[in-house]
């Protein structure tokens, strides 16, 4: 898969103050992205710029801010329901020796909270896994095709997760 990279101040500046899981969330063509799940609460879909192939964001459709702060623990423990649901699909889809689950963001830049599910495929050598398998400079290139057919692959697993 080729890889390039990404300059991300430059979209960070383009957003300009905006929120693109909102804007994604409300149907914003500008930031549509490939959607994997979605039900009333929560929205995943296809990190535009994955450093991993596979590599899907989480995130409640309601804008939040704090990881554990702005939920209820029902809330919270509903939201993780569907990270691991999404996550046990794209286990199924692409192949993965290990499923990386962070929620990462800032007050700076992607204010909104989300959870990163990042699948490590098999072989890669240790001083190339875990925060070195997540550099977000060298982005595999996806193109719409391969985009929209990992994205089937993905809703087609999520039918025979429970």
């Amino acid at each position: 898969m080729a890889r390039g990279v990404v300059d991300f101040d430059a979209i960070r500046e383009a957003l300009g103050g905006r929120c693109f899981i909102c804007e994604l969330v409300a149907g914003n063509p500008e930031f549509a992205h490939h959607v994997v799940y979605e039900d009333d609460e929560a929205i995943a879909f296809l990190n535009k710029y994955p450093a991993l192939h596979g590599y899907v964001i989480v995130a409640p459709k309601a804008h939040r801010e704090q990881v554990t702060g702005d939920f209820t623990p029902q809330q919270y423990l509903a939201l993780q329901a569907v990270i691991h649901r999404v996550g046990e699909a794209v286990r199924r889809a692409v192949p993965t020796e290990r499923l990386y689950v962070l929620s990462l963001g800032s007050q700076s830049a992607n204010r909104h909270v989300h959870w990163h599910l990042a699948p490590l495929p098999p072989g890669v050598p240790f001083a190339q896994q875990q925060l070195a398998a997540l550099d977000p400079k060298h982005c595999a290139e996806l193109t719409a095709a391969d985009a929209a057919s990992l994205t089937a692959r993905i809703r087609a697993a999520l039918e025979d997760v429970s």
